[in-house]
């Protein structure tokens, strides 16, 4: 059986999964009794240099070559408005569908699952998440017996190398971002990285396949690392954690945490470990327990991988003569609400004068709002404040036993003013996958 391809967009992803079905093949044909052909790939700008070459005869300018001569169409544009576009023709003319397009999935995808159910048509997505690492087929398949409860994403590897940088060479935000961007881990622009905004957008397509309703973009809870000061990387490592950017989606019955934001973990736990570019899943389920699903998260080569997965699936049930599949949002009956009082243990740093009664101040007002100290750290290190006059301050760590975020926002609001506490404190959640 022969089932041809079609690209459009072609960057490094689509370059790289080009390069993949035509250089593999013969081996995709021994492995899956199929023979994918690449029969168009749609570029607007075919003088840019590629890693790859893609041949001449499959090339052109006109998306609509690949929607009408393709039984898949592989959406590899990137943004919003016109990748929608494209999917939703796609799907309205009977086309398969495969993307890697995370942002778009997060903010629109409700209606383009529901316009593919309604097709019966497939809409593959496992590159959007993860890259090379196979996460959203486990969810959908090989965890597909088991309530998930918990999901913790190390889910973006450029704000993981910064961080990684800032613990193990000790080197403060500008200077990890720096490097990161010399060695073409970051973008000419990272906000999209280093604010959380990538991270979210996956974390939010797995909370949906995990817990069975589509969650409005708007529910995700969102911060980046662009204000990490290494002071508290150092302080945290002192205290047996490692800071990660870390993407959270919990469920407790009815209500679910969908979050991501700079977050202390044990340092010897499994996610801790992962450093660098790499990604990580740890994934919980009610009879499965923890998994752990770990690799390249992005690339060229890796994302390809994921890309033609997809399109091997959809091959696979083109084979069998059933085209379509349930589209995964939806399936819940529970009205799952999102809620954004976080119940969490937390890293609290003041800064400070050395002297008698300052701890004592503090913990009168966390104990008002029912937060409990676990430990405290006070460093004799002391901190000049660049343009500031006057006694200078020492960090003052506090570390909470479980505690509600909006009890502890408010008691940081109050203890901000304190005459005691200089500056703004730093508030940073702490993590435990043994939770």
């Amino acid at each position: 059986m022969k089932v041809s391809v079609g690209i459009v967009g072609c960057g490094v992803v689509g370059t790289g999964t080009a390069r993949l079905l035509l250089g593999n093949r013969e081996v995709l044909r021994k492995k899956t009794g199929i023979d994918f052909e690449l029969r168009k790939v749609a570029d607007l700008d075919w003088s840019r240099k590629r890693e790859f070459n893609v041949p001449e005869e499959v090339r052109t300018t006109d998306y609509k070559e690949v929607l009408e001569s393709c039984d898949i169409v592989v959406e590899l544009v990137g943004g919003k408005d016109f990748a929608k576009r494209l999917i939703l023709e796609a799907l309205d003319r009977g086309k398969h569908v495969v993307t890697a397009n995370k942002h778009l999935l997060a903010l629109e995808g409700e209606e383009i699952f529901l316009k593919a159910q309604e097709k019966n048509l497939r809409v593959g997505f496992e590159a959007s998440v993860g890259g090379g690492i196979p996460v959203i087929k486990a969810l959908r398949e090989g965890l597909v017996g088991n309530r998930i409860g918990t999901i913790y994403g190390i889910l973006n590897g450029t704000t993981n190398y910064i961080l990684t940088r800032m613990f193990e060479e000790n080197l403060d935000f500008d200077s990890a971002l720096r490097e990161a961007s010399d060695k073409g881990y970051a973008e000419a622009d990272p906000s999209l990285d280093i604010d959380g905004w990538d991270a979210a957008h996956k974390i939010n397509i797995l909370a949906s396949l995990a817990f069975g309703r589509y969650f409005p973009f708007e529910e995700v809870h969102v911060e980046g690392i662009r204000d990490v000061d290494k002071l508290d990387v150092e302080l945290g490592k002192e205290l047996g954690y490692t800071l990660k950017l870390l993407a959270i989606a919990k469920r407790f019955g009815g209500e679910a945490e969908i979050r991501v934001h700079p977050t202390f973990i044990h340092s010897d736990e499994a996610l801790a470990k992962v450093s660098g570019v790499y990604n990580a899943v740890m994934i919980e389920g009610d009879f499965v327990g923890k998994t752990m699903f770990y690799g390249q998260g992005a690339g060229s080569l890796p994302t390809a991988s994921a890309v033609v997965s997809d399109i091997v699936d959809v091959g696979r049930s083109l084979l069998s003569g059933n085209g379509g599949e349930v589209t995964p949002i939806d399936w819940e009956d529970t009205d799952i609400k999102v809620r954004k009082n976080f119940f969490s243990r937390y890293y609290l740093r003041f800064d400070v004068p050395d002297r008698p009664g300052v701890l004592a101040s503090i913990s009168r007002v966390l104990a008002d709002f029912n937060i409990s100290i676990a430990a405290v750290l006070q460093k004799e290190m002391v901190c000049e404040l660049a343009g500031r006059k006057g006694e200078p301050v020492v960090p003052l760590v506090v570390l909470t036993h479980k505690a509600y975020e909006l009890d502890v926002q408010k008691a940081l609001s109050e203890i901000e003013g304190l005459p005691v506490v200089v500056g703004k404190p730093v508030l940073i959640r702490v993590e435990e996958e043994a939770e």
